[in-house]
C-alpha cells in the first residue's frame, strides 16, 4: 500500500504513477473542494482511493508515504516515523522511478529567483539543441517527466521537496540564495538552510552564489570532493562565472580558468535588466555550462527567454514616472533585490509578512525611497520600520480590502512621485490577506495603473 499525502498537482501525479505500476494507492487530503473532488474522480478511474478530512491514521498495510509538502510535524508523518515507515517526497519518488538511461537532472533551489532561473536554463538548453523541460516546483511534476522523451530536465526544487529526497543525485545543482522563509514549516533558519543545502549532497557539479553567505557556507564542505563553481556579480576568480564591465564571463568551464575566460553574454541580453536578474542569468549559465552548452547558446537562450508575469514587469509610464509590477516579491529578500534595481522609488508594500523582519530591508532601501504607500494586514509593521529607518520618507497607509484599494494605492503613489521616479509594487509580503495570490495582486495593480493612464492628460502618457 502506498499512501500519498496531499491531492495537489504533484500528489495526483505520484498517485497516478504508482497506480500505473500496479500498486494499491490511497491519497489523504485534508481539504475538500470542487477541484479536489474532480481530481479524486479522475483518480478513482485509475483505481486510486481518495480520503478527505483529518486522517485517523495511516491506511492499513502502508509501506511507503509520499508527501507533497506536508510539514514534518504533521501527525500522519509522525505516525509513519513511529511505525518505521519511510516518508519520501514526490521528487524522491521520481528519482527512484527513473528508467535506465533517463535524462540527467540540472537542479536548483533558493529562496528567490528559482522559477526565473529554471526557465532561463531551459531556454539555454533548448538553444543548444537539447530536448529540455522545466519541471518540479515550476509546474510539471517530476514524476510525470522522468519517463518522457527528454535529453535533460531543469528541475526547480523547494525546501519542502529537498527535506524528503535522500538519494537525489543531479548532474549539477545550484543554490541561488537563502533568506528567512517558511520558518513555521522548518522551525528555524538553520534547518531551512540545511534543507536547501541537501541539493548539494550527491551532485556532480555544485553551483553556489558566491555573494551570499549561506550558499558559500553550505558549498564549503564539498570543495575537496568535486567541482564547485561560484557565480558572482563581481569580477570572477578562476572557478567562477561573473561580471566584467557589462559582460557575463566564464572562468570555470574553460580549458585554463587561471589564464582564460569566455564571454557568455552582455547586460543587454538580460531581460528585464536588474542586478538580481543578472545573478539569475549567471546561475542558469553555470548549470548550462556544466552540461556542455556553448557560449553562443547561453546568449541565445537569454534572448529567447520570456519572463513570467509579475517579476519586475514594466506596466506603463505616466508623466515621466515608471510603474513596475513585482508582485512576486513576497518576502523581504525578494523585495530588497527589486528595490536595489531603481534609484528613486515610491514603494508600494504590504501584505502578510509571515513573521519576517523588515528593518534591514527598510534600512538598506531608505536612500532610494521618495515615498511609500502601504496596504494589507501587516502594513503597520512596515510603517513602524520606515519611522525608525526612513523618518523623512512620506508614508501613506491605504486601509481596507475592497476592490477599490489598489486604485487608491496607485493614486497616492502618483501623488508622491516626481519625474524620473519608479512606482514599484514590491510588497515584501504574501497576498492572501487581500487577493487569491500574488498574480491577482499584480493584475489589480496593472489595472489601476492603466486606469491612471486613461485619466492622465486625456489618456495620453
Amino acid at each position: 500500500m502506498i499512501c500519498v499525502a496531499g491531492l495537489g498537482v504533484s500528489g495526483t501525479a505520484a498517485a497516478r504513477a504508482m497506480a500505473a505500476r500496479g500498486e494499491k494507492v490511497v491519497v489523504i487530503e485534508g481539504k475538500e473542494s470542487e477541484r479536489a473532488r474532480a481530481a479524486a474522480a479522475e483518480l478513482a478511474e485509475a483505481g486510486v482511493e481518495v480520503r478527505f478530512g483529518a486522517p485517523a491514521g495511516l491506511p492499513d498495510g502502508t509501506r511507503l508515504v509520499v508527501t507533497t509538502g506536508w510539514p514534518p510535524h504533521h501527525p500522519l508523518l509522525l505516525a509513519a516515523a513511529e511505525d518505521g515507515i519511510e516518508v519520501v517526497s514526490e521528487v524522491e519518488l521520481a528519482w527512484r522511478l527513473r528508467p535506465e538511461g533517463a535524462a540527467p537532472w540540472l537542479a536548483l533551489t533558493g529562496t528567490n529567483g528559482k522559477t526565473t532561473v529554471v526557465r532561463m536554463l531551459t531556454s539555454m538548453l533548448t538553444a543548444a539543441g537539447h530536448r529540455a523541460l522545466a519541471v518540479g516546483n515550476v509546474g510539471t511534476p517530476v514524476v510525470e517527466a522522468v519517463t518522457g522523451p527528454w535529453d535533460v530536465l531543469a528541475v526547480e526544487l523547494s525546501s519542502f521537496q529537498l527535506h524528503r529526497s535522500p538519494s537525489l543525485a543531479p548532474h549539477a545543482a545550484a543554490l541561488l540564495n537563502v533568506a528567512p522563509d517558511h520558518l513555521d514549516w522548518h522551525g528555524s533558519l538553520e534547518e531551512y538552510a540545511r534543507a536547501k543545502g541537501e541539493i548539494f549532497a550527491r551532485a556532480g557539479t555544485i553551483v553556489h552564489n558566491a555573494d551570499d553567505e549561506w550558499p558559500v557556507r553550505l558549498a564549503g564542505p564539498y570543495g575537496e570532493h568535486g567541482r564547485v563553481v561560484g557565480f558572482t556579480l563581481d569580477v570572477p576568480r578562476p572557478g567562477q562565472i561573473g561580471v566584467v564591465d557589462d559582460l557575463l564571463v566564464d572562468r570555470a568551464f574553460v580549458a585554463d580558468p587561471v589564464r582564460n575566460a569566455e564571454e557568455l553574454a552582455s547586460f543587454a541580453d538580460v531581460r528585464p535588466f536588474a542586478p538580481h536578474n543578472v545573478a539569475n542569468a549567471l546561475a542558469a549559465a553555470a548549470l548550462a555550462r556544466s552540461y556542455g552548452v556553448p557560449a553562443e547558446a547561453v546568449r541565445r537562450g537569454l534572448l529567447d527567454f520570456v519572463p513570467d508575469p509579475h517579476r519586475i514587469a514594466h506596466v506603463a509610464r505616466v508623466g515621466e514616472v515608471d510603474y513596475v509590477d513585482d508582485s512576486k516579491a513576497t518576502n523581504p529578500h525578494a523585495a530588497a533585490a527589486s528595490l536595489a534595481a531603481y534609484p528613486s522609488i515610491v514603494w508600494v508594500a504590504g501584505g502578510q509578512l509571515k513573521g519576517a523582519d523588515v528593518d534591514d530591508l527598510v534600512r538598506r532601501a531608505a536612500p532610494r525611497l521618495r515615498g511609500a504607500v502601504l496596504l494589507g494586514v501587516d502594513r503597520e509593521r512596515i510603517r513602524q520600520a520606515l519611522a525608525r529607518h526612513a523618518e523623512n520618507v512620506p508614508v501613506v497607509e491605504v486601509p481596507g480590502q475592497d476592490t477599490g484599494v489598489m486604485d487608491r494605492v496607485v493614486t497616492e503613489a502618483a501623488r508622491l512621485a516626481a519625474p524620473g521616479d519608479t512606482v514599484l509594487l514590491a510588497p515584501a509580503g504574501a497576498s492572501l490577506d487581500m487577493y487569491a495570490g500574488y498574480p491577482a495582486r499584480g493584475e489589480a495593480f496593472a489595472r489601476a495603473v492603466h486606469r491612471l493612464v486613461t485619466r492622465h492628460d486625456g489618456g495620453r502618457e
